[in-house]
């Protein structure tokens, strides 16, 4: 039968464990749902999107998109020492273009598609397919930068060159040989990036509807099957084997600084204190800068070590190391709060034993914190675990050695991919609720257990030492006994720490 705290435990644990279990489901659910909108925007009304998002079919339409491509900048440089403007590069002469300026958006429509589909590029019911097309596809790969979906003035033309306002568009003209471009100018001829701002620009193919391949989104389930099978999980296995390496140095670390702090004296802690904890205050980013100061490549040191084939700037060891130092202080204030706490008359009674200060330090003062040197280094593993400013700054954004879950987060974000930035945020969401519950399960059981315990071998031990050393008589009575009753209070101690330790301590 199990004992109480046992029963409570486990169901605790179990209800907190289902609980998670639910709200990964619920995140998983919602990552299904989210998967589809990172690869394109919602569907418009009649529209039909594939699922990479770069090919779309119009119920009641006689042609489809194909090959869609956005180009999100282009160059405002000078091609073969000439300036025509704001230039985007193209694969083809032939392609339907759009480009989003924050005044209007200019389609091209070549000739040839005009006279294959018989457009009037006037009508109004043209204009709106085109822009049915054109709103959602962009949208799905605009990454949060402005989308044609948003855009209220739209021009639509088959010319090459085409004025709208104080801009000049000049659509599929090839500046070199063999190579095409869209250029956008100001009418008088100044730099077209700070007078027209030009946005991003699309391209695609028509193809007869019939002939359009538009491969469809699949169930929820199936799109999540699909992400899932996708998903690059090298920044899991970096950060794990991160953390694990770092928890390990940061360990032995933190208690030999605790430990080091209680043998100097009271001017000399408050300096190296200072040292230890410093990392904890610092912004991640300061400590990274400093850290690529001091390991860096144009340093001696840096090039010492890439001399010995092990860089320590934008590498492996670089995440090490970056976890190390912004984990490290709380490593050690958690070691050196509970080695503080413990009462230094039993440390002093340990001694009077007999035993060493090595001996002290494994057999009494280790299992004493043990509590809280647990609960340390479970939060110095859950801070190396979340570190970002550090590491990046230190180990750079390599995909497969340096890039951590944090990292892979921002990035994933940055670059529009919202499903695989949700995946890796549940992933550390429930890392936090793990640790989060295993510290307040272990601190609680670690405390009552503790208590229990203490006060069991403490009356044990009074036991002992009243049928090992009680007074007698005639030494209560006679005044030679005032040298031993000034040692009571020592040998009770002493009587304590043999009776707690008994049992495989000494």
């Amino acid at each position: 039968m199990k004992e109480p705290w046992a029963e409570r435990t486990a169901s605790g644990f179990a209800r907190a464990l289902a609980l998670l279990l639910a709200a990964l489901a619920l995140g998983l659910a919602g990552l299904g749902a989210i998967a589809p909108q990172a690869a394109f925007a919602d569907e418009a009304e009649g529209v039909e999107i594939s699922a990479d998002g770069d090919a779309a079919r119009l119920e009641g339409c006689d042609f489809a998109v194909e090959g869609f491509y956005r180009a999100q900048t282009g160059s405002n440089r000078e091609i073969d020492g000439t300036y025509y403007g704001y230039t985007y590069s193209m694969d083809d002469g032939e392609l339907l273009t759009a480009v989003n300026t924050p005044e209007c958006a200019v389609v091209y429509v070549p000739q040839s598609y005009v006279d294959q589909f018989g457009m009037d590029l006037a009508d109004e019911a043209l204009q709106d397919q085109l822009k049915a097309f054109l709103g959602p596809l962009d949208k799905g790969l605009s990454k949060g930068a402005a989308s044609l979906a948003t855009q209220e003035t739209w021009y639509f033309t088959s010319d090459q060159e085409f004025t709208a306002g104080d801009a000049v568009f000049s659509f599929a003209q090839e500046l070199k040989p063999g190579r095409f471009y869209t250029a956008v100018a100001a009418a008088d001829g100044s730099d077209a990036k700070q007078t027209i701002a030009p946005g991003a620009m699309d391209t695609c193919r028509l193809v007869p509807a019939e002939d359009a391949v538009v491969v469809g989104k699949g169930t929820p389930l199936e799109q999540l099957a699909t992400f899932l099978a996708e998903l690059d999980y090298s920044p899991l296995w970096v950060t794990l084997r991160t953390c694990g390496t770092a928890i390990v140095l940061v360990f032995f670390l933190g208690l030999a600084a605790a430990y080091f702090m209680l043998r100097v004296n009271k001017r000399a802690q408050d300096i190296f204190d200072t040292i230890f904890t410093i990392p904890m205050v610092l912004p991640p980013t300061v400590c990274g800068f400093l850290l690529l100061m001091l390991l860096g490549r144009n340093t001696a040191f840096g090039r010492f070590f890439i001399d010995i084939g092990f860089p320590l700037a934008f590498s492996w060891q670089a995440t090490v190391i970056a976890a190390v130092v912004v984990a490290f202080p709380l490593m050690y204030r958690s070691a050196r709060g509970a080695f503080e706490a413990l009462d230094p008359n039993m440390l002093d009674a340990a001694r009077t034993l007999g035993w060493s200060n090595g001996r002290i330090f494994v057999k009494l003062m280790l299992p004493l914190a043990w509590s809280s040197i647990a609960s340390g280094t479970v939060l110095a593993f859950a801070r190396a675990l979340g570190e970002f400013g550090c590491t990046l700054f230190l180990a750079g954004n390599q995909l497969g050695s340096t890039r951590t879950i944090p990292i892979a987060i921002y990035f994933e974000w940055m670059n529009g991919n919202q499903a695989a930035t949700w995946f890796w945020t549940i992933v550390l969401i429930v890392f936090s609720f793990l640790v989060i519950l295993f510290i307040n399960i272990w601190s609680r059981h670690t405390t009552k257990y503790r208590r229990k315990e203490t006060m069991k071998r403490g009356r044990a031990a009074t036991g002992k030492r009243g049928g090992k050393s009680g007074p007698s008589s005639g030494q209560r009575a006679g005044g030679g006994s005032s040298g031993k009753a000034a040692d009571e209070p020592l040998l009770d101690e002493a009587f304590a720490v043999d009776g707690i330790l008994e049992g495989g301590a000494r």
